[in-house]
């Protein structure tokens, strides 16, 4: 079932099963406040069993673009199609968010960008590959983050 994230009254529907779920839920009403206030966009969440190949999209990102594979089971997915732009957003258990920006023009933005919920680890396949910068959110506390660019065609 589809869930609609509020992002003035953070709920964990949808994540309870992680050990940061109130964290992540933060996280998750940030990106959704993200998408509202920059493209006047819904962010609609989906479990992640019903959205399987948005899942293995980002898998196959991951994999063919630095060999990553996460180990954390995921939770939730999305994807957006905005100003020519495809986010696809994956949220696992750990509290980890994989999200996949890929611009459809030729020569346009691609990146893969990781953000950890607040009180999560750095995961072990990204920990020794990856610095995280810190920053402050209202509805996630501190998020770190960090990203790589897409050279592929996907």
């Amino acid at each position: 079932m589809s869930y609609v994230v509020d992002f003035v009254n953070v709920s964990t529907v949808g994540l309870e099963r992680s050990p940061v779920a109130d964290a992540l839920a933060g996280l998750r009403a940030n990106e959704a406040r993200y998408f509202s206030n920059k493209y006047a966009h819904v962010f609609t969440t989906h479990p992640a069993a019903e959205v399987p190949d948005l899942v293995e999209y980002v898998r196959r990102v991951l994999a063919e673009e630095r060999g990553i594979v996460i180990a954390s089971p995921p939770l939730e997915a999305t994807e957006a199609l905005v100003d020519g732009v495809r986010w696809t957003h994956v949220f696992h258990e750990s509290g980890l968010v994989v999200n996949v920006l890929y611009a459809l023009e030729p020569g346009g933005k691609r990146a893969v960008g990781f953000k950890l919920a607040d009180g999560m680890e750095v995961p072990d396949e990204l920990a020794d590959t990856f610095k995280f910068a810190r920053q402050k959110s209202k509805l996630a506390g501190t998020i770190r983050g960090s990203y790589f660019v897409v050279k592929g065609e996907y």
